[in-house]
């Protein structure tokens, strides 16, 4: 993983050239390309079969429990806070389907939960990077599974902090316990591990 730094003090004028730049380069390079408060991220590696698998597996457990009218995305546009200066891609979004409905970019605050299964490669982007990101997002849930280890956490509750906005509640889980994402309840079970 390679970060290239910047200010978000910078100016939007520093972020569109950011972003023009993750559009241009995500077209041309392999791995995955977002904008964080430390600049430019890029994940290198391509997600390999476990995290794929749990991606999926995490996916069509939430859509059997969710009502119709939410999905478990696992697909593009990112998410993505202009004035913030922050653009992510979470690995699963739970969202309403009404409110996919846009030309460009999620507003993550439309955004009920993102999901993280962590890469190899870049953990501390999604236990240290997107933990500060999505509540500073205003997601109100972050899930993340981690086939490192067959662990997870689930956080929830946005409360402000000397730091910003944080998440107030953690409650971690071991892989085969039940877990809750908003109201609905589902396993994890069968997640497989790194090797």
């Amino acid at each position: 993983m390679t970060v290239t730094p910047h200010s978000a003090r910078q100016g939007s004028s520093q972020y569109q050239a950011m972003r023009d730049a993750v559009v241009h380069m995500g077209d041309a390079l392999p791995g995955k390309f977002e904008i964080t408060l430390e600049g430019i991220v890029h994940d290198l590696m391509s997600p390999v079969g476990p995290h794929e698998l749990t991606a999926l597996r995490v996916r069509k457990r939430l859509e059997k429990v969710m009502p119709e009218e939410l999905v478990a995305h696992t697909g593009t546009p990112d998410v993505e806070d202009q004035p913030g200066g922050i653009m992510r891609h979470p690995d699963i979004m739970v969202i309403a389907e009404a409110d996919m409905e846009v030309q460009d970019s999620f507003d993550p605050r439309t955004l009920i939960a993102a999901i993280e299964v962590v890469s190899r490669s870049s953990p501390d982007n999604d236990w240290v990077s997107k933990m500060r990101d999505y509540p500073l997002l205003g997601i109100p849930i972050y899930a993340i599974f981690d086939p490192r280890t067959g662990t997870g956490a689930v956080l929830s509750e946005i409360h402000p902090t000397p730091q910003g906005p944080r998440y107030a509640t953690r409650k971690d889980f071991v892989y085969g316990e039940d877990i809750t994402l908003a109201e609905w309840t589902i396993s994890t079970e069968a997640l497989p591990l790194y090797s």
